[in-house]
């Protein structure tokens, strides 16, 4: 795996850089958000660690910049506990949260699981009415059009997509998902679903065809 820090905090790419490359990791340092930049266009990632709290770009910014030209997996680090913060990062395309302090070993675990969600099957695909997902190249199609998404957005549709017709409840989608294991708040599910919604209606014509369920969950609707 390769991985790419975006902290200003030396001691804390020292320690993630030797327990990280006693596990097989590649860790690259960038102590700024300018620097990080420029290695996301020199390489490619298995997934980003992106410090929020940075002086001159923070975290949000540069994440918001790498989502205008990467799907790369981005998980946000940061000292901040409010659920407004979170849903910010969500918001902008992160695709997990991890506060600080944290242990290494859940770092590792979460990085381990953002990165296999790329390992599906080459050449499958799910497809509903105008709705397709490619699971080998994680692309969405609607309508004819591609519809760029971050790695949480593409794992929820997916988990809509095989339940098509039936509600999901927010806890379930998650799970279903393979993200029951993600830093979350109330609105996380809630802010995805929003986002996808938004992108498909960017990308085609009419209203996308996932509805919520006041009090319960999702269900993309199958026109009969």
């Amino acid at each position: 795996m390769r991985a790419l820090l975006i902290d200003d905090d030396p001691t804390l790419h020292r320690l993630l850089g030797d327990f990280l490359g006693e596990r097989g990791v590649t860790l690259e340092s960038a102590y700024d958000g300018a620097r990080g930049l420029v290695a996301l266009d020199r390489d490619t990632w298995d997934v980003v660690l992106l410090d929020v709290m940075m002086p001159g770009m923070d975290g949000l910014e540069v994440c918001k910049r790498i989502r205008d030209k990467s799907a790369v997996p981005v998980i946000m680090l940061t000292a901040r506990g409010d659920e407004a913060d979170r849903v910010v990062g969500l918001e902008l395309g992160a695709d997990d949260y991890v506060p600080k302090p944290f242990s290494p070993r859940e770092l590792l675990a979460r990085m381990r699981a953002v990165a296999r969600r790329g390992n599906h099957a080459v050449g499958e695909r799910l497809k509903r009415g105008d709705l397709v997902a490619d699971l080998g190249a994680r692309q969405i199609t609607w309508q004819g059009a591609d519809v760029a998404l971050t790695g949480l957005e593409f794992d929820l549709l997916v988990a809509l997509l095989r339940r098509a017709g039936r509600v999901v409840s927010r806890d379930s989608l998650l799970s279903a998902a393979g993200r029951a294991d993600a830093v979350v708040g109330p609105r996380t599910v809630d802010v995805h679903i929003s986002n996808l919604r938004k992108k498909l209606t960017a990308a085609g014509e009419g209203t996308p065809p996932i509805r919520t369920v006041r009090g319960v969950g999702y269900v993309l609707v199958v026109d009969a």
